[in-house]
């Protein structure tokens, strides 16, 4: 093989990942940007500049022992993000970044493929195979690092007159356009990973910030126990629901109780990782962040500061994100405690298997029970429910959505729905027998929404200001039994159900309806304190 200078080599890097690696980019650029007349110019200056700066960026780490490791790491990363953007249309920001890393293998296998291993053996081992078996010439010291300050101060001088020969284009093209760079590969997901870094460290060990100790439930003499069940769904966007209007009859059981549906809810993330920790804090989406999440208190804190409620949380999904980690926590994502798991997966209904045991146990006392849904976990929704609910055919049987028609891909989707449906009738229904001797409620909110094919978009994860609506508008109601409509006056609540809400309102809402008196509840905030009845 012939022999190269490092700088040479770098520069043949770059201008493959610029061919190779960036198709979404330039997909983006060219939405924005057809080539026609001047636009075949700026997309030149665009490829041109791109190349320089992923030279001054390799060129700036580069040395003798760092050269080819970090080409081979960055090029084998970056054929998983092409793959991820260019099948999926996500963006890798650090979001993503923690929401992948809070994954487990299990869920991370449904987005496994064919055209994933095409892409990392092209895209990736290849490239990395050339690289580790190029011969590259190493000057002396001094000579090398003259050549390296010449390269830098070459590619960045490069950047610098085209940027500046297009100023206008630039300016607005970095102003107005913001959302493009977020598909440039390496560079983002690189810049994505320090921003994952800073907002993750910490110095010294994580000091959780007590709130609401003052916590306490309201004494009355004719209140009962509360035994209320929040299930925690998954992917579930408002629109596929027939509650709110949806084509496909996907809530037949749930239309048959007496359902208080929120058809407004928003989420304040587009990932389980944000969205599930965000919503039982006690910030609001503007005010939230991860170093925030982790180290205040959250809801299910709060409650237990009153030594009046026993929680517990069962989960089906990957983890509570933190939520539960000072209160009793199972895992039903295995047949080691999940009784109701067939040849696919565990299933949700499992988690309410025993739940009779616990309650018993707490007699007399307030429970609140947390289940964390499987539900439509993307982008495998064929196996998401049994095959007695594939009601909605033909349906999208691969992880390979964009393989599918967008029918097939809705069928499987709905179909999953549908068993959120079955599942969410058999919580309500095992609590009614509990509803004469507590005040019984089950809300169910979902952590965030899905794309299915909408302009080109699959699954979930776009940072919020730009995540489309169906990633943000979630799937969100409530049912009571009959003694809690001692205390709600559900048809007040009727009259304002279809307001504008949000998983911020949930923290307070907790509290409201286990009429806990703390410091850091606001009334406004909780959903239902405008239909209390009056003591």
């Amino acid at each position: 093989m012939k022999n190269f200078s490092q700088y040479k080599l770098i520069l043949i890097i770059a201008m493959f990942f610029a061919m190779f690696y960036n198709i979404s980019f330039f997909k983006n650029v060219i939405t924005v940007y057809p080539l026609e007349g001047i636009n075949i110019v700026r997309v030149i200056s665009i490829i041109i500049v791109l190349i320089s700066l992923i030279v001054f960026l390799f060129t700036l780490f580069s040395s003798k022992y760092t050269t080819k490791p970090l080409l081979i790491i960055v090029i084998i990363v970056s054929s998983f993000t092409a793959y991820f953007m260019d099948t999926y249309h996500v963006v890798i920001d650090d979001s993503m970044i923690r929401n992948s890393l809070q994954t487990e293998f299990r869920e991370s296998s449904d987005l496994f493929s064919l055209q994933l291993v095409l892409y990392v053996a092209l895209l990736g081992l290849l490239p990395s195979y050339f690289i580790y078996k190029a011969k590259i010439d190493y000057k002396p010291f001094k000579a090398e690092l003259f050549s390296k300050i010449k390269t830098i101060i070459f590619s960045l001088g490069i950047v610098l007159v085209v940027m500046f020969s297009f100023s206008k284009f630039y300016t607005s093209f970095l102003r107005e356009h913001k959302p493009l760079r977020y598909n440039v590969n390496p560079i983002y997901w690189i810049y994505s990973i320090g921003n994952y870094i800073n907002k993750s460290m910490h110095s010294g060990p994580i000091v959780v910030k007590e709130i609401g100790k003052d916590a306490k439930v309201i004494a009355n003499k004719h209140r009962k126990s509360e035994l209320i069940i929040m299930v925690v769904g998954e992917a579930a966007r408002a629109d596929r629901f027939s509650l709110n209007g949806y084509g496909k009859e996907t809530n037949p059981l749930l239309k048959k109780e007496e359902i208080y549906n929120f058809p407004n809810m928003y989420s304040c993330g587009t990932s389980t990782a944000e969205s599930v920790p965000c919503m039982f804090s006690i910030f609001d989406r503007h005010n939230y962040d991860y170093k925030k999440g982790i180290t205040t208190e959250n809801v299910v804190d709060v409650l237990t500061h009153t030594k009046n409620v026993n929680i517990l949380w069962r989960d089906n999904n990957s983890d509570s994100k933190g939520v539960a980690l000072r209160v009793d926590f199972e895992d039903y994502r295995t047949d080691k405690t999940n009784t109701m798991c067939d040849d696919v997966e565990c299933r949700d209904v499992g988690m309410l298997v025993g739940l009779d045991e616990y309650i018993k146990k707490h007699e007399g006392e307030d429970v609140l029970i947390v289940l964390h849904q499987m539900g439509n976990h993307g982008p495998a929704y064929y196996k998401r429910y049994p095959k007695e609910f594939e009601k909605f055919t033909p349906v999208c049987e691969t992880n390979q959505l964009e393989q599918c028609t967008q029918e097939e891909v809705s069928n499987a989707y709905d179909n999953a729905i549908l068993y959120t449906d079955y599942f969410l009738s058999k919580v309500i229904n095992f609590l009614k027998p509990y509803s004469a001797g507590h005040e019984t409620a089950m809300i169910y909110m979902s952590d965030h929404g899905e794309s299915l094919g909408e302009n080109g978009l699959y699954l979930h994860g776009l940072p919020y200001f730009m995540a489309p609506d169906e990633q943000k508008h979630i799937g969100s109601l409530m049912w009571f039994g009959e003694s809690i409509k001692e205390e709600v006056d559900v048809n007040k609540l009727n009259t304002y159900k279809n307001d504008a809400f949000s998983q911020d309102n949930l923290f307070h809402t907790l509290l409201g309806i286990f009429e806990v008196e703390t410091e850091v509840y606001k009334k406004d905030m909780d959903i239902l304190y405008n239909a209390k009845k009056p003591h």
